[in-house]
Formats: structure tokens, sequence, C-alpha cells
């Protein structure tokens, strides 16, 4: 078979409304204010012998318009480029950007290529894409947090939690690292006599803690069996995260805020998670988060990668250990279907790629687009 060649660049800036402003931990201690909207870089490739792949990358508050900017900026570069390799376009695409280094936005402006490229292959080959990959299940375990956040009275909190579960969602996260301390140990309390003591149940600090609130905070929820207290330090407080991992019964789990795979092995090599939770767009897409889930299963860490459930369900069902996947609904109007959760688990769509086409509301949200090649 000849060697494709992609034909057809669309780049678009897309910003989601949310319906109501969210806050958590860094709202309430004055470092943020309120979300009230994400937004998104999509990426639509086309091929010369027909095939298409979308990928996505994301910010929650600033920097949107700056993946866009500089996605604009390498996207002709793809012109003429096989899109089965994959590595070969993505060194392109950095070479491209290469004065403004190889994380954050740089490197995210790049991950919505890099998903749309995974996609297309995936499609090209007729499998989902944990399938491509090499899936170890069909479904993963996965935890609502949308229901979670602080913005929310602790009985809409509890109410949402029951609504996740009878969805068929396994566990629930609340968002905690408040100015004051105890209010946070009265909501999970309330939240763990609301579900009892067989439902897996998380906590979010959101990095707003310092070390010994965060020592006396872990050693106060021991009696609640959490799965996992997540956050608990500033995020590149590798040394800070290590001494709890080794205090705490409870696990830590932290990566989210990280932005690139080298950020990530500063933690591995601390040894300052027990689960570890990337995000692929963060990090750069799916090229780079196959790096990092080796290095993470080599040094034995379980994995729970951040938002996104639609890229993740597909990463994470490729992981060799058992994992979670964060469950949130805010994406539903982006795409025409929907992920489906029973029995605790979320489960692999069968669709070839991602399983997603965009929505007209999406198209309707678009800000700015721009086009390279012939449609």
């Amino acid at each position: 078979m000849a060697a494709d060649r992609i034909r057809h660049v669309s780049l678009s800036s897309v910003t989601l409304p949310l319906d109501v402003p969210v806050s958590d931990a860094k709202v309430l201690t004055g470092r943020q204010k309120p979300m009230t909207e994400i937004v998104f870089l999509f990426a639509e490739i086309a091929t010369e012998q027909g095939h298409q792949g979308t990928g996505f990358s994301y910010s929650k508050r600033a920097g949107g318009p700056a993946q866009y900017a500089h996605a604009k900026e390498v996207g002709e570069n793809l012109l003429g480029q096989d899109p089965s390799d994959i590595g070969k376009v993505y060194d392109v695409l950095l070479w491209a950007g290469a004065s403004v280094g190889r994380s954050g936005v740089a490197t995210q402006a790049l991950a919505a290529v890099d998903v749309a490229l995974w996609d297309l292959k995936a499609k090209r080959a007729g499998l989902p894409l944990a399938k491509l990959l090499g899936a170890y299940r069909d479904s993963v375990r996965t935890y609502n947090t949308s229901g979670g956040f602080l913005h929310a009275p602790i009985e809409e909190v509890k109410a949402r939690a029951s609504r996740s579960l009878e969805d068929g969602i396994g566990g629930i996260k609340i968002k905690v690292g408040q100015p004051d301390t105890r209010e946070d140990l009265r909501r999970l309390a309330a939240v763990r006599e609301h579900l009892g003591d067989g439902v897996p149940l998380m906590v979010d600090a959101n990095q707003q803690w310092d070390r010994a609130t965060a020592l006396r905070f872990g050693r106060a929820v021991e009696e609640f069996g959490l799965v996992w207290i997540e956050e608990p330090l500033d995020a590149y407080d590798a040394e800070g995260h290590a001494q709890l991992a080794v205090a705490l019964d409870t696990p830590i789990a932290t990566g989210e805020m990280l932005s690139s795979v080298a950020e990530h092995v500063r933690l591995i090599e601390a040894r300052a998670a027990d689960i570890i939770q990337p995000d692929a767009p963060r990090v750069g897409g799916i090229t780079p988060f196959l790096r990092l889930a080796t290095l993470a299963d080599h040094a034995g860490l379980q994995l729970a990668p951040h938002f996104a459930m639609e890229i993740h369900l597909h990463l994470a069902a490729a992981y060799p250990r058992e994992p979670w996947v964060e469950h949130f609904e805010w994406l539903n109007p982006l795409f025409n279907e929907r992920l489906e959760t029973r029995d605790g688990r979320m489960l692999v769509p069968d669709r070839p790629g991602l399983g997603f086409t965009l929505s007209e509301q999406c198209r309707k949200w678009t800000v700015d687009s721009v086009e390279f090649g012939k449609a």
C-alpha cells in the first residue's frame, strides 16, 4: 500500500461555557476566580486517501488562545507528512517551534494534532484506539469529580454522589483544601456517612496545603479509608509529596498540573506518588503520555489520568495495572456520542478511533479557525 499523506488540516478555537461557575480550593484561598468556561483547541486532519482524525487540547483558564496561536504557526508543517509516522511528525512540529521549548503551551498546542493523528491511525485500522494500543481491559474503574466542588452545598454534593452511583459510576471524589481544615473534615465525614464504607472515596486539595497541614489532615482522615489524597502540596514539591507518601497509609496522588514527561520523571524518581495522574493534552499528547506510562508502570505506580475521559479511557485501558478514569460530563455538548458507565466502570466504546464526532453545538461555539491545504 502506498504511503498516505496529509492534505488538509483544520484548527479551531472553541469556548465551552459552564452551566454554573465552578470553585475549588484555589478559589477559596484567593488564588483564582471561579471557572466559567473551558477553551479548547481542536485539530481535524484529512489525508489524500480519505482518512480523517480529530483531536483536542484545552485550557481551563488562561492559555487557550496561546495554544491556538502556536498551533497556527506550526500547523502548515503537517502538509505532505505521512500520518502514520506520528513520532516523526511530532519531531517536525517540535523543531518548528523549538525556541519556545518542549513543555507547557508549546507542546499543549501540539497535543491536539498528536491526538488527531492517533485517532486517524486507529480509524484507518478499524479499531478503537485502546485496541490499537493493546488493551488490557474493555472497561476501566471510574469515579466522578464534577459533583464534589466546593461551590456546592454539602447536601447537593451528597445528592449528586448518589446520582453518580445510580448512573453506574464507581467512586466519588470531593474537593478539600479550604482555609479552615475543620470544614473540610466536616464535609468529608458527611459524604462518607452518606455513601457508607463500601464506596470508593477520594479527596483533592488542589495544591493548597503546606507540608505540616497536609500531614495533619492525612493522619486525621485515615479512618475514612480513602482511595487517595490528591495534590495535597504544590505540584512541583516532589520531596514533600514523597515524605507524605512514606508517612501516611492513605495513598498520595498527583501529577495533573505537570506539563511534560520530564517533570513527571522527577515525581517518579522521588517516589512522590503512589498514583500518578498525567493529563495527555497537558503533557503534549498521546505520544509523550505513552512514554510516561511505560516509566510509571516500571516504577510500579497506579494510574489515574486527569480530566478528558474521551481520550484517557483508551489510554487507561492500555495500562498494565488496573487504573481509574475521572468522569466529567462537562464535555458532553462538544460531541455527538456518549461514554457508557456500568457497575462502577466506564466501557471502552467499540467505535473506531476515539469514537467521537464533533457536534453542531461545538461548531457554534467556535470563535476562530484556520485551514491548511486542500479540503
